[in-house]
């Protein structure tokens, strides 16, 4: 590469740093824009902005005592964001790729310092600023509070060593886990295994309740680990800049509060269900022939009666009915991971169902769950991943029962509006588009309904869901929780998989927003010279 060119990008990348660390999206806006005009590449650019945002986007726990009173400091969402990124811009034509990326970069100088946002002692999007951030002049330095560290490395089988590792995220010990995990990245052969582990380690660590509480972890420890793997596959596992992947979600596995109980439950039922032994008080460990033996030869899908018995079971009957279901089906030799095929849908009914625009949270963030956990499965050939089936049978039920109690637990019925037949196909994409980005959700089922009545072709659909969503801005979860339904789509083998895409405009149109949504989706169609529509 010419060593002008080198020096120019240095320099971009010199401002964007700057910018970001200034709180400035405007700014760091533009000079993304300058990046996508020099024709540097999309993998280039994510690994530059984790680089910037990683030593800021770490708390010191994710939860606080304030004067007696529980508070949840939020997970960090900029590298969630650009996780997205990397399958979004795979999903959308042309110069539009670059898009799903301006909604990263506008999005992280607001995600920096979660911590002291929560006390209002930075700006933020979890401010009460949020959204008017250049109001604030000479906002205070983020602050660091793990800073990076040398790997330590130990000698040992793999498994003593994943062992190791894993019981120190256990016990919270933040910096030499962290500096175990690096060590365990040097093992080059053995790198898939370390992380399927770390994946591993984020899904088991979820919640135990979630009515009138606000502290929760809703699976994102899962999604920080996930998104630490895809973007190190995106920007290559030997590119030095993955150090900086790692930094921003290895190092968060083990920060406070951490949950298992749930796990626990999933490994005992598959102890006495799957091996049939009567539990005692001895400790147990490791992966049984049997739970192995599900994994390898269960094969059968389920039938439409089983997967309405699933479904009804999860999110309208009560602990324990939805677990004795699913042990029922894997006893039938039914397949685990046809098993999440239904639950996906199931969680998309719940979404769908969900009708206050704050009312989200729980039904969307397990949403990402049921998606990380089928990406786990399709990926990673872990030994224990069977258990997380149960754990995400109890999440599920869990938040089906949230909404209901909070009264989001709404009938629908979804029915194309008259005359959509008379339309083409583009027609219909066109209104698909507008009620999204309009923020009506009934309209948007409505019109995605009429698509799917009307045009065999999904992927057309695909797309344009995809870009309706990339261009609803200021918060992350607007592009990374259509991504994840669209992304099952392609890979759910359910019958009524549809309903995804129905729940990822619904979802996309209705889930809060903040400030003009649509601002850094205009800002870089503007400046790029790009249709939006």
């Amino acid at each position: 590469m010419d060593m002008q060119v080198d020096r120019d990008t240095s320099t971009l990348y010199a401002k964007l740093e700057e910018r970001v660390m200034a709180r400035d999206q405007v700014g760091a806006s533009n000079v993304y824009y300058d990046l996508v005009r020099a024709g540097r590449p999309l993998n280039e650019i994510i690994a530059e902005g984790v680089r910037i945002h990683a030593p800021y986007t770490h708390v010191p726990y994710h939860e606080r005592i304030d004067d007696g009173f529980p508070n949840f400091v939020n997970n960090d969402h900029c590298l969630l964001s650009a996780r997205a990124t990397v399958n979004l811009a795979k999903m959308l034509p042309g110069r539009l790729s670059m898009l799903p990326m301006a909604q990263t970069i506008w999005y992280i100088p607001s995600g920096l310092d979660i911590w002291n946002q929560k006390m209002d002692k930075a700006p933020g999007h979890y401010t009460r600023s949020r959204g008017n951030l250049g109001a604030i002049e000479a906002p205070p330095a983020p602050v660091v509070y793990w800073p990076d560290q040398e790997p330590l490395r130990q000698d040992g089988p793999l498994k003593e060593r994943l062992g190791n590792w894993l019981t120190m995220v256990h016990r919270g010990q933040v910096t030499d886990a962290y500096r175990t995990f690096l060590g365990l990245m040097e093992d080059k052969p053995n790198r898939r295994e370390v992380l399927a582990e770390l994946v591993f380690a984020g899904l088991i660590d979820m919640q135990d309740r979630m009515l009138f509480n606000r502290s929760y972890t809703t699976g994102h420890k899962a999604y920080r680990a996930r998104s630490t793997v895809e973007i190190g596959n995106a920007i290559g596992w030997d590119n030095p800049q993955v150090h900086h992947v790692l930094y921003a979600g290895a190092l968060d596995i083990a920060v406070g509060p951490r949950w298992y109980s749930t796990y626990e439950m999933a490994c005992n039922l598959v102890k006495m269900n799957i091996e049939g032994e009567a539990l005692h008080a001895v400790p147990y460990g490791g992966v049984s022939d049997a739970e192995v033996g599900v994994l390898r030869n269960n094969k059968d899908a389920l039938n439409q009666e089983e997967a309405a018995g699933l479904i009804d079971a999860i999110i309208r009957g009560q602990e324990p009915d939805n677990l004795h279901t699913v042990t029922k089906l894997l006893q039938a030799g039914k397949d685990p991971r046809r098993i999440l095929d239904v639950m996906q849908i199931a969680c998309a009914q719940v979404v769908i169902e969900t009708q206050g625009p704050n009312n989200f949270s729980m039904p969307h963030h397990c949403y990402e769950y049921c998606n990380t956990l089928a990406w786990f499965f399709d990926n990673f050939d872990h030994p224990r991943r069977l258990r997380l089936i149960y754990l995400l049978a109890s999440f599920l039920n869990r938040v089906a029962w949230h909404q209901k109690t909070i009264g989001e637990s709404n009938p629908v019925t979804v029915k194309a509006p008259s005359g959509a037949d008379k339309l083409t196909a583009a027609q219909l994409l066109e209104r698909v588009d507008t009620a999204v980005c309009g923020l009506n959700g009934a309209e948007s089922m409505a019109w995605t309904q009429a698509y799917l009545d009307n045009a065999g072709d999904r992927g057309p659909l695909v797309e344009r869901i995809a870009l309706a969503a990339t261009k609803l801005g200021n918060d992350p979860h607007n592009q990374e929780i259509a991504q994840c339904m669209l992304m099952d789509f392609g890979t759910n083998r359910h019958p009524e998989r549809d309903k995804l895409v129905l729940a990822a405009a619904y979802h996309t149109a209705m889930h809060r927003k903040y400030g003009d949504p649509l601002e850094p989706a205009r800002r870089f169609g503007e400046a790029m010279g790009v249709a939006l529509n």
